[in-house]
């Protein structure tokens, strides 16, 4: 089964982008259920299907399968909750992590996370300076969220 453990943080700066490589995203969600989530994406010229299950904790299940872009552009035309989501994502490698630093658009725009994939919950690992404050437990910063409450809505 696949696992995915990952932390997100709100993002003190913008300095920290240009240490990493980036690639566009547009993604959208077929089933934003609390129970389930299935999300269409492409980044950068790839595409995939992705089933999470509940998060427990900072884990949860996830499997991910590659699809043809067309049926990707197809479904986030036309089949996915509106709006979709746009963002360019950064990888940054930093003391034996990657951190997945997310700049979202249109409305998500001026929302930036990061968020590191981990082997296991307990995982110790050093945040750069430009990491602030822990949203990995605030629903409001899931992506699937971001839909239903687009973070230029927030108050």
């Amino acid at each position: 089964m696949g696992k995915e453990i990952e932390r997100k943080f709100l993002v003190n700066g913008n300095d920290n982008r240009s240490q990493g490589t980036a690639v566009h995203i547009r993604q959208g969600f077929l089933s934003t259920a609390r129970e389930r989530v299935v999300r269409i994406r492409i980044a950068g010229c790839k595409a995939f299907l992705t089933v999470k299950g509940i998060s427990t904790g900072a884990t949860r299940a996830e499997f991910e399968y590659g699809i043809p872009v067309a049926d990707a552009h197809f479904m986030l035309d036309n089949l996915c909750e509106k709006p979709i989501i746009d963002k360019h994502r950064f990888s940054i490698p930093f003391r034996g992590f990657t951190w997945e630093v997310d700049e979202f658009h249109g409305e998500n725009e001026g929302l930036v996370i990061a968020e590191i994939e981990l082997p296991s919950e307990d995982a110790v690992f050093e945040m750069p300076d430009w990491i602030g404050e822990e949203v990995t437990h605030d629903p409001r910063y899931y992506n699937s969220n971001l839909v239903k409450q687009p973070f230029r809505s927030w108050k």
